[in-house]
């Protein structure tokens, strides 16, 4: 037990976590579900189960992030673009990035910690689940006339990421469908 000096007042800062930093310690977490979910349920439904939860958090995270652009001005793919650095923080990742504009943004990833790490923890056959998985869902969240093709990873063995979003025009709805992630499977 802590006194009281130790416990962080609500006008205290909090520290902030990279996304890497979190996605390590998510890593070592899901592994010892996910180990329990294929005891339980096999392989496939523990990557079903896995996968359905780790869009849904996505899906959320996309969503929020939007609320705070929107309150700050807009929700384009340039505001995106403006965020990549979160992703970036501790050299995560190295982009290079082709076209960049309110409807298009397109770059390749050409270093991923992300994959370096999970190999680390032993997790890479879970990698494609907990990182690249989210990508899709994420921007759906953040603005389902949102869409992301990639067809190939790092994770999945490719020399790069290749990441293309568009933006089409028409109003955003929450019943639009979610873009698939054409590396759920691999990635």
């Amino acid at each position: 037990m802590t006194d009281d000096s130790e416990r962080p007042t609500d006008s205290a800062p909090r520290p902030t976590l990279s996304i890497l930093e979190r996605r390590r310690i998510e890593a070592e977490f899901a592994r010892e579900v996910f180990d329990s979910m294929v005891a339980h349920a096999g392989e496939e439904a523990a990557r079903t189960m896995l996968r359905d939860a780790v869009t849904r958090m996505a899906e959320r995270a996309g969503a929020a992030m939007a609320a705070e652009d929107r309150a700050q001005g807009s929700v384009t793919l340039e505001t995106f673009a403006d965020r990549l650095k979160l992703w970036q923080q501790d050299d995560a990742l190295r982009l290079e990035v082709l076209e960049r504009g309110p409807d298009q943004l397109d770059f390749n990833v050409v270093r991923c910690r992300y994959a370096e790490l999970y190999e680390a923890l032993g997790v890479r056959s879970i990698g494609d689940i907990l990182s690249c998985n989210r990508d899709g869902q994420f921007i759906c969240g953040y603005d389902s006339r949102m869409t992301l093709t990639r067809s190939q990873t790092i994770m999945a063995g490719a020399s790069h990421c290749d990441f293309r979003y568009r933006r089409t025009s028409g109003a955003a709805t929450a019943t639009e469908p979610a873009a698939e992630d054409p590396t759920e499977d691999g990635g």
